[in-house]
C-alpha cells in the first residue's frame, strides 16, 4: 500500500546492527540511507530512523505505561496502522517467531466506534510499537462516540 503523505519518524536504539536485524531482517523493512549512526527504513511505507545512542548500550528506552482498555499501554509508543489481513498476518508472524508480547494481539473497544485489533511489544532498544488495524479503516479511524 503506498502511503500519499508519509510520515517521518527517529528514534534511539541501542545498536544499529540489531536495529538493522530486528527492523530489517526480522519485520522486513527495506533500507535505506545510513551510516555508522543512523539507519533509514521503509515501515510499511513511512520513513522510519534508528538513531544511534551509546548511552543506551546495555539498557533499554524508557517509557510509562497508561491504562487503556484494561491494559497498560506503554507509551511512548509507535507502529502502522495496517489493513487487516496484513495485521493478522504480522501478528502470526510474531507469535511464531516467539515475541514477546506487551499487549497480546486482541481486538479492542469490542462492538464500539474505533474497535480495532492491535497488539504490542518492543524492539531490542526497548521501543514500544503497536500495530492495529480496523475492519473499516476509512470510516473507524477517528470515530468519536
Amino acid at each position: 500500500m503506498a502511503v500519499s503523505d508519509p510520515f517521518h519518524l527517529a528514534v534511539q536504539v541501542r545498536d544499529i546492527d540489531e536495529a538493522r536485524r530486528f527492523y530489517g531482517d526480522f519485520l522486513g523493512c527495506p533500507e535505506g540511507r545510513s551510516s555508522e549512526s543512523w539507519v533509514d527504513f521503509d515501515l510499511f511505507g513511512h520513513q522510519f530512523v534508528c538513531h544511534l545512542n551509546p548511552a543506551l548500550k546495555d539498557s533499554a528506552v524508557a517509557s510509562h505505561k497508561n491504562p487503556v482498555d484494561g491494559h497498560g499501554v506503554p507509551v511512548p509508543h509507535f507502529g502502522v496502522v495496517l489493513e487487516m489481513q496484513a495485521w493478522q498476518a504480522l501478528a502470526d508472524k510474531l507469535s511464531a517467531h516467539g515475541i514477546a508480547f506487551e499487549i497480546e494481539p486482541y481486538v479492542r473497544f469490542k462492538g464500539e466506534p474505533g474497535e480495532q485489533a492491535t497488539m504490542f511489544f518492543y524492539d531490542p532498544s526497548g521501543n514500544a510499537l503497536e500495530f492495529k488495524a480496523f475492519k473499516d479503516r476509512e470510516t473507524q479511524l477517528f470515530k468519536k462516540a
